[in-house]
């Protein structure tokens, strides 16, 4: 059972889906909150404490694309965009614009059940089991002019902070504290992000991927920290 303190905002115009959703995570655990509209979800996300927020692409009044940009001007909380859509780029956009995953309707709830687990963990600060733990002493990891604070979660460049997203962060202070180690774009879901076997999550690396290295390089196309070794995977060079 999910812990019962944890609370989801669903943004959801189709009354059936919405209920039969709900249904299914207060039988799971889960203190629920449902918007049937644009504009409703994003009041409701503003002024509320949840710790994940099902957001559905297609609304009235105001589209989840919206919802999501206005969402992450000053919260972190984990987004699931839901889409009926199958276009690739509908799921790319709502990736870049900070959402943190997507589920396409129609989708079994164990599976949206299992995503949702998943965001709410690794938002709490719990361990993702196949993450290696790292020592102590690289609270503070300095890769040339990139400074990892890992006590207080912030990174820093020539001593300015750069905003980045959980899933950057995690991105970032994974490989930088693997330096020297190539990973998979596999390897990495399954130890940044926690999935294993995701349809489509190979992408979900790729944009999360291009919007870290749009950030933290100075050229993103031609990236000094994190490297792609062709055919590998991704790596930050040892100094």
């Amino acid at each position: 059972m999910a812990d019962s303190k944890k609370k989801i905002l669903i943004v959801e115009d189709e009354k059936k889906i919405s209920q039969v959703i709900q249904v299914n995570l207060m039988m799971a655990g889960y203190a629920c909150d449902v918007a049937a509209d644009g504009e409703m979800g994003l009041q409701m996300a503003l002024r509320g404490d949840y710790d994940l927020i099902l957001l559905d692409l297609m609304l009235p009044k105001r589209d989840g694309f919206s919802v999501c940009r206005e969402v992450r001007k000053t919260l972190d909380t984990p987004i699931i965009m839901v889409t009926a859509k199958e276009e690739l780029d509908d799921k790319i956009m709502g990736l870049e614009i900070g959402a943190d995953d997507y589920v396409t309707k129609p989708f079994s709830v164990k599976l949206l059940l299992a995503r949702i687990k998943a965001n709410i963990r690794r938002y709490s600060g719990e361990v993702v089991e196949n993450v290696t733990p790292v020592a102590a002493d690289e609270d503070k990891i300095v890769i040339r002019a990139l400074e990892i604070d890992n006590k207080n979660f912030r990174v820093t460049k020539n001593g300015k902070e750069i905003e980045l997203s959980n899933k950057e962060y995690e991105l970032l202070y994974f490989l930088a504290s693997h330096a020297g180690e190539v990973f998979e774009r596999e390897e990495l879901l399954v130890k940044v992000w926690g999935y294993e076997g995701f349809y489509g999550g190979m992408r979900t690396v790729d944009v999360t991927m291009s919007r870290l290295r749009a950030k933290i390089e100075d050229t993103p196309a031609e990236p000094e920290y994190i490297i792609t070794k062709r055919s590998k995977g991704y790596y930050i060079p040892k100094e």
